[in-house]
């Protein structure tokens, strides 16, 4: 039931996403990058890829939900080996679209979004032939539409909808603030740092899909404990990952900062931020997990609330910092302390009863 559910949340929710972000990118993309400080040569850069990937941004939803539509079923390992195989070819594919190598023509930093979008077809297409080949336990058949499965839908994917825009934001306008505090080479080491968090997302990602599922079928078949139990454990799980990778970086930034610039000045802000926030990356995985939990269990309130709660933290707490004292570091301070929050309250919450009214306990 709930595995199911989710599936469909996941097909539901994330269209009229996609399409708005599509849409408000394509039309407004050059000043958006010029609010996060993005002039001449390198808001021309920014425009060649993001026109792409944007234009395009819609096989990302379809890769996404067929690979749902296949994890729902309990079957994990057909998504991760098509995304796993997809990013083998992605890697070497990139420089070979930018640079020109060999047969491909030489597309510049638009030559990045081509190849991510190569991946997104090709993903979609090897997803779509598998449910089509009969080899899913889900299979595609035409049904009337019926407004109560839209309404519980809803109740969960409008909701997980709007979390998932909470980091993009935070990113977003902490972006801004560097900009407009210290110029284009601090938003570019800023820029810099901050990718490796987001790269943590697939990662915990890989532990949240079945976390989904597994609290969903113990909350449908009654075991809550059990549920909340598999939720924490999860949450302890991607809480070490994410640790251990920012601290790695927190201790020798120069590592990940040097592969994609030499400059001095674009290290020195991404090693502040990744020294600073880097420690707190687990309460950031440790969150994120809890949040593919509560989907499992239908309960997002709290993490939407705790998301909110992060955005205020570091936003409100980064603005009123570079106001006061005018140095980035303590906007970064800002920024690991809602980390810290986000993780912390929603794990708090959880344990103590966050999911079940207390009828149920």
């Amino acid at each position: 039931m709930k595995p199911t559910r989710w599936c469909c949340t996941r097909l539901s929710s994330m269209p009229h996403l996609v399409f708005s972000f599509s849409i408000i990118m394509l039309s407004f993309g050059p000043s958006i990058y010029r609010v996060l400080g993005g002039r001449g040569a390198e808001l021309q850069t920014a425009l060649s890829y993001s026109n792409v990937v944007f234009g395009g941004n819609i096989l990302l939803w379809f890769m996404n939900a067929l690979a749902s539509v296949i994890r729902g079923t309990g079957n994990m390992l057909v998504p991760a080996m098509v995304i796993c195989l997809g990013v083998v070819v992605l890697v070497p594919l990139s420089p070979c679209l930018i640079f020109g190598v060999g047969p491909f023509p030489k597309l510049g930093v638009a030559g990045a979004g081509w190849a991510l979008l190569f991946f997104y077809a090709a993903g979609t297409a090897v997803l779509l032939w598998y449910i089509l080949s009969g080899r899913n336990l889900a299979r595609f058949r035409l049904t009337r539409l019926r407004w109560p499965l839209f309404r519980d839908i809803l109740a969960v994917g409008a909701v997980a909808a709007a979390t998932s825009l909470q980091t993009n934001v935070t990113i977003a306008l902490a972006t801004a603030l560097v900009a407009r505090n210290s110029g284009t080479d601090a938003v570019a080491g800023y820029g810099t740092g901050v990718r490796l968090e987001y790269l943590l997302i697939p990662l915990v990602f890989g532990l949240g899909a079945p976390l989904v599922a597994l609290v969903g079928t113990n909350i449908g078949a009654g075991q809550r404990q059990r549920a909340l139990r598999i939720a924490l454990i999860g949450g302890a799980m991607a809480f070490a990952i994410s640790e251990v990778i920012g601290l790695v970086a927190a201790l020798w930034p120069r590592a990940w900062l040097s592969l994609f610039s030499p400059d001095p000045s674009v290290i020195e802000t991404g090693s502040a931020y990744l020294r600073i926030v880097g420690p707190t990356y687990g309460f950031f995985g440790l969150g994120l997990s809890l949040y593919f939990a509560s989907q499992g269990a239908a309960r997002l309130l709290w993490p939407l609330l705790t998301g909110t709660f992060r955005v205020v933290v570091a936003i409100g707490g980064g603005w009123l910092a570079l106001h006061l004292t005018g140095s980035l570091n303590w906007l970064f301070a800002a920024l690991g302390l809602g980390l810290i929050l986000y993780g912390a309250v929603l794990t708090t919450a959880i344990t103590y009863g966050a999911w079940f009214s207390r009828s149920d306990r």
